[in-house]
């Protein structure tokens, strides 16, 4: 599989940047004029001035887990829409809830990349097993196999059997759904014995992809690619053939920060998903995912010239509770950022004995007093956490690259 969906997929990475700068700063324009969350936001920040992709950092960081409170003082887009409600194609609502519009009719979330990415053609038959009813899943991939012009079964989630009847009655050739409902749909087909032979490929998302379950595939001569989308922003990035890592969708500008902060981190370090999307009725402008994952170095064997990501790495959002206070990664960033000496800091949480205790680890340079940064640390962290906190210091380069900033390593309860 060596021909692209169109030519932005090979086009150089200075064509690529131009062409979003545009799109962003249309973007950025229509926003601040139409919509109330961003006039707000961006009232104080000349947008003559976003002259390149890397200006997004001067803009603030909008997070998902924000939108249920945003969403319910300003009912139903949280001031996020351009339009009014009647005048989005469709409405739907997550768990949280989280209220996720579909502004204009059509593959809005671009998923038909990814499956064409996986092999899918014109004239193909689609197996579609995300719901279609609350969460938009079922009808992102359904306009995305329409947009290449191939039919599409409604399966759904559940009704195994069902679902077998309905693959072999249509002779469907791809699926689409979580990684492991097509290995309950397969075992249940050889269980009735009617083996389904007529699907070669699968594109999967909602779930991991263990290296078994694609073993699992692949021994059934099951072609199985993942991608990673959300109900919020659509397709973020997809696998290709040389699965080397996850290639960025070509209509979203990705960042990854340090979890709970805006700060972007060096290439190569985990941290939090940030992605902009171009929607014309909502747009979500550096809308933190609440998902960790690190950028690759250099480009795809297989010759599309994206930036990848090593794809899902976990949640960024480690907010713990010590003895009866919450903590959240945007105090250790504010604990971090009133020390110029420290270049990075973990919260490590462990339980002695039935009592919380907690150390801040930090990566410190070579030209402090650590005596005087260790008092005055300890200082910072009662004022900002209102507990007490141990400091140990470490070498530069010593703390983990996952993207955590807090680590409870309690036992959960009733384990």
């Amino acid at each position: 599989m060596t021909d692209y969906f169109d030519h932005k997929e090979t086009r150089s990475q200075e064509e690529r940047e131009n062409d979003q700068l545009q799109k962003l700063q249309s973007c950025l324009l229509n926003a601040k004029e139409k919509a109330p969350f961003y006039r707000e936001t961006l009232a104080h920040i000349d947008l003559d001035k976003i002259t390149a992709i890397t200006d997004l950092a001067l803009l603030p960081v909008v997070r998902k887990s924000d939108l249920i409170d945003m969403q319910s003082d300003t009912s139903p887009f949280g001031g996020l829409g351009q339009v009014s409600t009647g005048e989005m194609a469709r409405l739907f609502l997550s768990p949280g809830p989280i209220v996720e519009p579909q502004g204009v009719d059509g593959d809005i979330w671009r998923v038909a990349r990814a499956l064409y990415a996986v092999g899918l053609r014109k004239g193909g038959v689609a197996h579609n097993c995300f719901a279609y009813h609350f969460t938009p899943a079922g009808i992102m991939f359904d306009f995305a196999a329409r947009t290449l012009e191939c039919a599409v079964f409604p399966g759904g989630v559940g009704q195994t059997e069902s679902q077998v009847q309905a693959i072999n009655r249509f002779q469907a050739d791809t699926y689409m759904g979580t990684p492991d409902f097509l290995k309950i749909i397969l075992e249940k087909a050889d269980t009735l014995e009617t083996p389904i032979t007529s699907i070669n490929r699968a594109l999967v998302t909602g779930g991991p992809l263990f290296p078994d379950l694609r073993r699992y595939y692949e021994d059934r001569d099951i072609y199985v690619r993942q991608c990673y989308a959300t109900a919020d922003v659509g397709l973020i990035a997809y696998e290709s053939e040389s699965l080397e890592g996850m290639i960025l969708d070509e209509d979203v500008i990705v960042e990854i920060v340090r979890p709970g902060t805006g700060d972007l981190v060096a290439d190569g370090e985990v941290g939090e998903v940030v992605v902009t999307s171009f929607n014309p009725n909502y747009p979500l402008i550096r809308f933190a995912t609440g998902d960790l994952s690190a950028f690759l170095s250099g480009q795809s064997s297989c010759g599309r010239t994206n930036r990848r990501i090593k794809g899902w790495m976990g949640r960024a959002d480690q907010t713990t509770k010590v003895r009866g206070m919450f903590i959240h990664p945007e105090q250790i960033a504010r604990i971090v950022n009133k020390h110029d000496y420290v270049v990075k800091a973990r919260l490590e949480v462990r339980e002695n004995a039935g009592r919380d205790s907690m150390s801040l680890l930090c990566e410190v340079t070579t030209n402090c007093n650590r005596n005087e940064l260790k008092e005055s640390l300890e200082d910072t962290i009662r004022s900002e956490c209102r507990l007490r906190g141990e400091v140990v210091f470490a070498d530069i380069g010593t703390l983990p690259n996952d993207g955590k900033v807090i680590h409870d390593t309690r036992p959960i309860a009733g384990s």
